[in-house]
């Protein structure tokens, strides 16, 4: 099978790879398309420290079930179904203590950070049965590579619990902020702004139906309260470097919440009196529960629509390393970029065409 291999720091190859094989328990997945998400480009750089060279990274995906090992109920994970994979894997003897707070699990790992572990930018992936999720045949099989980062804001924005009256500033418009946006509204959220410098990122979330701020034309905090009617109650930086978590803290009431889910860099700092003086909540924010990630699932299901627009471009693994390089640049587009492994037609919006996938087609894949 083929795979992204980070042979060096800026440098990604195409190699061949035996293709895994299900043990007990486990799910052979044929993956359609991964996302390249930001942690994946800062490990590229080498700049975040959470990847290394030789590794296989990746952990937004969709694909079909191609194989599955002993003790896989095929009722229940039939081959050739759609389905997505929950990177966050937990021990089967913490699972029930760790329910519904996963991510907090000790012995957890995450498919695509873990160096030893292969992850989802190859042909192939194997994984947990207990970590699959089918998808709905409704939903184009690669917006299934969308609901990772999905499930990452619902859990930034349950962790906030607002109310529907709640008026809310996302600071930065990059994928995870697109998916808050839509997280936010997935909670019943309408009063939502959002501030971001670059304009095509800008121009693609005012189309999801929410005011934009462009931090160049003055204070955030003002620009939002004109926006909102007020200071926000609650704000949710998706970038994580000092100057984003100082306009989340100064844009919100006395008394009012940030969560931090970006994490642009390892090291901020706070403006302490904003959080202590003024009574104001800071959170963080990390993956999400199986709960979070299953609920994420079932909404794509039904909204494919509302996926479809934050994908800006697909490409072959062969292209991966230029994509790679413009991300890490800051010259990529506004949106998401899924890597392809399948060989779909491509209809005009440049996804891949929807088609159904059977088990005799996906047995015909394997022989690849």
């Amino acid at each position: 099978m083929r795979a992204l291999i980070l042979s060096d720091y800026h440098r990604l190859d195409v190699v061949e790879r035996p293709r895994p094989q299900p043990g007990p328990g486990e799910v052979l997945l044929r993956l359609a398309a991964t996302g390249i998400c930001g942690s994946d480009f800062h490990g590229f750089t080498g700049e975040n420290g959470r990847r290394r060279p030789g590794q296989i990274m990746g952990h937004e995906s969709s694909g079909t079930i191609a194989a599955l090992g002993p003790g896989v109920d095929a009722r229940a994970l039939p081959l050739g179904a759609p389905a997505t994979f929950n990177p966050v894997v937990v021990p089967a003897e913490q699972a029930q203590a760790y329910r519904d707070r996963e991510q907090h699990a000790p012995g957890k790992l995450v498919i695509g950070v873990a160096a030893d572990v292969q992850a989802a930018f190859a042909d192939y992936l194997v994984v947990p049965a207990r970590n699959v999720l089918l998808l709905s045949p409704e939903l184009p099989l690669h917006l299934g590579a969308l609901i990772e980062p999905l499930a990452v804001a619902v859990h930034a924005v349950r962790l906030a619990a607002p109310g529907p009256e709640s008026k809310v500033l996302v600071v930065g418009g990059g994928p995870i902020g697109q998916s808050v946006v839509l997280a936010l509204k997935m909670a019943g959220i309408s009063q939502i702004a959002l501030s971001e410098p670059a304009a095509d990122r800008r121009e693609l979330v005012a189309a999801l139906g929410v005011s934009v701020l462009d931090p160049a034309e003055g204070p955030v905090p003002e620009q939002t309260a004109e926006a909102l009617g007020s200071p926000a109650d609650l704000a949710i930086d998706a970038v994580g470097v000092s100057p984003t978590i100082a306009d989340a803290l100064s844009a919100t009431r006395v008394g009012g919440a940030v969560v931090l889910v970006g994490m642009g860099t390892p090291t901020l700092e706070i403006p302490a009196f904003a959080v202590s003086t003024e009574e104001r909540t800071l959170s963080g924010s990390f993956t999400y529960t199986a709960r979070d990630f299953a609920d994420a699932t079932t909404w794509a299901g039904e909204n494919a629509d509302a996926l479809a627009p934050l994908v800006s471009s697909t490409v072959r693994p062969e292209e991966a390393q230029e994509a790679f390089r413009s991300l890490a640049a800051g010259e990529g587009p506004p949106g998401k970029i899924l890597v392809t492994f399948d060989d779909e037609p491509h209809n005009d919006t440049g996804l891949p065409a929807a088609t159904e996938h059977s088990a005799e087609t996906t047995r015909k894949e394997m022989a690849r």
